[in-house]
């Protein structure tokens, strides 16, 4: 067989074998070490977009055949756009997602991922505000709920919740 013919079978069964396909514009974004558990992961990740406030962003991933754990420190909604992934949560329950699949991660949980052969995801990850700062937002918005100035086609409905001056 010519080199030429290797090369191509090779690039046509590639991601049959655990290659990334595609480059996407991805970057290596390596796990842990400490976090896989078989196989030698190949990992790769671009954000595709942020928010203002810097509390949410959206990011695509790749990763090749490999099981590990995951430790979630944010919210993250996963969708798989290729391949597939066997999950395992916390309660030892198992989850098989393939493309068009979405999945949410709480912040503070662990999962153990098994990637058969290959996965591509687009993560929307959301850092959760610390719980006191959750309630002083809501307090803020209740406060500054009250305060607004309301239109006169409001202004009876609002008196009489206060006692009906």
């Amino acid at each position: 067989m010519s080199e030429s013919n290797s090369v191509r079978r090779r690039s046509a069964r590639g991601r049959a074998q655990g290659e990334p396909g595609r480059d996407y514009g991805l970057e290596p974004a390596p796990i842990p070490a400490d976090w896989i558990l078989e196989g030698e992961p190949v990992t790769r990740s671009r954000m595709l977009s942020g928010s203002t406030d810097d509390r949410a962003f959206t990011v695509m991933w790749d990763c090749t055949a490999s099981r590990f754990h995951w430790h979630y420190d944010v919210d993250e909604t996963i969708c798989v756009l290729e391949g597939s992934v066997i999950l395992t949560d916390p309660q030892g329950n198992r989850h098989t997602l393939q493309p068009n699949d979405t999945y949410l991660f709480p912040a503070g949980t662990r999962y153990h991922w098994n990637v058969p052969v290959y996965i591509r995801k687009v993560a929307f990850i959301h850092l959760p505000l610390p719980k006191k700062l959750r309630y002083a937002r809501r307090v803020y918005r209740a406060l500054k709920g009250l305060l607004r100035p309301r239109s006169k086609a409001q202004a009876p409905g609002f008196s009489s919740a206060l006692g009906g001056r």
